[in-house]
């Protein structure tokens, strides 16, 4: 997707295996970008946010666990750069998928042969994740086709966190399905919730809308039922971080809530995601862990003064803080779910017959 006049992907390879990517801490005030060499890298932009979202956490775990297989490929470092990848980011699913794909095929050839095989599968998870937020795309973009034939208006879409390129490799999840249907040019327009407490929606999300020239307005979080009992919003369209089996979305803190108003206010509620965030192995949200992050994120206030990035507090002294970073919606509110093998309801039978597609 576009940064200015200049197209980019989330990450990158450069000169056979230099993995480069863009700081997401920095944006939407400087647009930075740096490479990751070591395992510690990988692991410190992972747990730091410098990359965040389900499926780029996953692509980034790939390409820094091949390249630690790169400076030793004997199994015992393999499995203990894996734990440590592991260990980064308990909830999203996709983060597990990629390095259970890189360790379970890699421990079973020769050692000489194990970082180009580990190395290749990185590219292949990379290139099949824009693969698939493209079709997710084009599956969610009927879906707008629809409403808008049906109405014959502007379609209002509201979104939560950031499900778009920055979360992905490129396209992205949730605004994927916007991105199509504005190039195909349905009128929409997209109401982006700041997100707190990292604020990706006013930050992420609306610097990706601006880039790519489709109409938006930030909104604070608790704004979102407010539009929807007045008519404002036509459809709700979010990620997920790790989805079980009954179709119940773990996702960014704030995602229930919405889904609560939408169901209420009976206004379709989408989930969009890559069928790798689907946990095959967990029949009810109710068992996803929950990551619970530092209170500074809370309590602290990021900005730019004089092309520096400061922090300043706005809470009292001491206050005592609870940040849980996700909260698991049930399926009962959630409409749908696009995927990039097209759209399911959120149940076991739906679910199942999309994995046999």
């Amino acid at each position: 997707m576009r940064v200015g006049k200049k197209k980019y992907t989330t990450l990158w390879i450069e000169n056979k295996n230099k993995i480069k990517i863009i700081d997401q801490t920095q944006l939407p005030f400087e647009f930075r970008v740096f490479e990751l060499k070591t395992l510690s890298d990988f692991c410190s932009a992972i747990k730091d946010m410098n990359v965040r979202g389900a499926p780029l956490i996953g692509v980034t775990a790939a390409f820094g666990l091949a390249l630690s297989v790169l400076k030793d490929p004997r199994e015992n470092n393999i499995k203990d750069s894996y734990e440590k990848l592991f260990d980064t980011r308990p909830t999203a699913v996709n983060l597990k998928w990629a390095l259970d794909k890189i360790l379970n095929n890699v421990l079973k050839v020769d050692i000489s042969k194990r970082f180009d095989l580990a190395f290749n599968l990185a590219i292949e998870i990379r290139k099949n994740d824009i693969l698939k937020c493209q079709k997710i795309g084009e599956y969610g973009c009927k879906l707008l086709e629809n409403i808008y034939k049906k109405n014959r208006k502007r379609i209002n879409i509201l979104t939560h966190c950031n499900a778009g390129w920055l979360a992905t490799i490129d396209w992205g999840t949730a605004l994927s399905p916007i991105y199509k249907a504005f190039q195909k040019k349905i009128p929409l327009h997209v109401w982006v919730d700041e997100t707190r407490p990292r604020n990706q929606g006013s930050s992420l999300t609306a610097w990706e809308l601006k880039n790519e020239n489709v109409p938006y307005t930030i909104i604070c979080d608790n704004a979102g039922g407010h539009l929807m009992q007045n008519g404002k919003v036509d459809l709700c369209l979010v990620g997920s971080d790790r989805t079980s089996l009954n179709g119940d979305v773990c996702n960014k803190i704030g995602t229930y809530l919405k889904a609560i108003a939408a169901f209420e206010n009976k206004i379709p509620f989408y989930v969009a995601l890559p069928t790798s965030t689907i946990d095959r192995n967990l029949t009810s949200g109710i068992n996803i862990p929950i990551e619970n992050r530092g209170k500074e994120e809370l309590s602290d206030i990021r900005f730019f003064e004089k092309k520096k990035l400061k922090v300043k507090s706005i809470y009292f002294k001491n206050a005592k803080i609870f940040n849980p970073a996700f909260d698991v919606t049930p399926s009962k509110y959630i409409t749908g779910l696009i995927t990039e093998k097209g759209i399911c309801k959120p149940n076991l039978k739906s679910i199942n017959q999309i994995f046999e597609k």
